[in-house]
């Protein structure tokens, strides 16, 4: 027997969501042949099987978490194979893992993450109470020492759950949304710059998410510190070569943010076609990890729903992202004369742990330099 692990999906990704099952136990599969869909905190991703033979159970279903060296599913190979192996990983009929000799098992795939998860603490008698009330133990927060679950924290849950309803954990997209906003929340030092651009020689035809990406560039070229990463542990820095943008895409199952590469080198044509391709494509979970990794910088344009400033969130290892708002008509001050001309607001958020506040300034500037020429 051998047990499949999920694998290092690069990144540092540390644990995916499973998503569908293409096989099921009693199933003989090939090399390369596409085993389940899962999704991490940057895509959704199909992972193949790395041999032939026929699977013998699978561990999880859909919307369960799995972390990085836990057991995906289970082999039965050819001689050679079993050969090698020495214990196994037992199993319910439904194909849930019960015992693990994990010392001993032969694992296809990356060695096992230590620590991703804190194990549950409670009694026997805690896990029947909260089976009595129908609680799931995994939503119960342990107010004793070392997280100790205890009666007052399963009937709190009981309680809030009769009066009002169950709680929806989050899956998916989301839930890697929330631990990347908790981690740039505790570590980066964010500043946030707003300012307004006159947009009196745009045309009626013209492509404001393109203008804002060029836009970018002329800011970048200017203030190449804010297309860097920053690593505070090694405080280090990186300024990059090539600016490849993340552009947020909201969508109905949350937040992703594809990247745009080599914004600098491309046309308004191939910028237009690569937005509409990754926009297509994060509706359909369907984009491929190589495309939403390592932006550089970010933009959420979230003005094309509503809103007109906002303190956007840094992603790291990125110092720098810019939001804008809805385009709006406002009376200004032309060559001395009122004048109603369109407008968009800009905030831009910087790390202040790199960026001065002068950079960010001036980053700002040639941003509205370019808007508005």
């Amino acid at each position: 027997m051998k047990f499949f692990k999920l694998p290092d999906l690069g990144e540092g990704l540390q644990e995916a969501e499973i998503v569908e099952w293409s096989i099921k136990a009693g199933d003989t599969v090939n090399i390369d042949q596409l085993l389940v869909t899962v999704e991490t905190a940057k895509a959704v991703v199909e992972i193949p099987s790395p041999q032939t033979g026929v699977i013998v159970a699978t561990f999880g279903a859909a919307g369960d978490i799995v972390h990085l060296g836990e057991p995906l599913l289970e082999f039965v190979s050819d001689e050679s194979d079993s050969a090698t192996v020495v214990g196994e990983l037992k199993t319910t009929s439904d194909g849930q893992q019960k015992d693990q000799q994990a010392d001993q098992d032969f694992f296809i795939g990356s060695p096992a993450a230590p620590g991703q998860r804190q194990a549950i603490r409670a009694t026997p008698g805690i896990r029947a109470l909260a089976e009595r009330l129908q609680v799931d133990i995994g939503k119960v927060t342990g107010s004793g020492k070392q997280g100790l679950i205890k009666v007052e924290d399963v009937e709190r849950v009981a309680r809030l759950e009769s009066e009002k309803g169950p709680s929806t954990p989050l899956k998916g997209v989301r839930r890697f949304m929330s631990l990347a906003m908790s981690q740039s929340h505790a570590q980066v030092v964010p500043v946030t710059i707003n300012d307004d651009a006159r947009l009196t020689k745009w045309s009626k035809k013209e492509d404001a998410t393109v203008r804002l990406l060029h836009a970018m560039v002329a800011a970048c070229q200017a203030e190449p510190l804010l297309n860097s990463w920053f690593d505070a542990e090694a405080m280090t820095y990186r300024t990059m070569e090539t600016i490849d943008i993340g552009i947020a895409v909201d969508t109905p199952g949350g937040l992703f943010v594809p990247v745009l590469r080599d914004v600098a080198n491309r046309s308004d044509k191939n910028l237009r076609t690569g937005l509409n391709r990754l926009k297509k494509d994060a509706l359909k979970r369907r984009i491929p990890i190589s495309e939403m990794q390592k932006p550089t910088i970010s933009l959420s344009n979230f003005g094309t729903i509503a809103g007109r400033y906002a303190n956007p969130v840094i992603v790291l290892p990125t110092v720098a992202i810019l939001a804008a708002g809805a385009i709006r008509d406002e009376v200004c001050a032309v060559d001395g004369k009122a004048k109603v001309v369109p407008v968009m607001p800009l905030s831009l958020s910087f790390d202040h742990r790199l960026i001065t506040g002068g950079e960010a300034a001036r980053f700002m500037a040639a941003l509205k330099d370019s808007l508005e020429g």
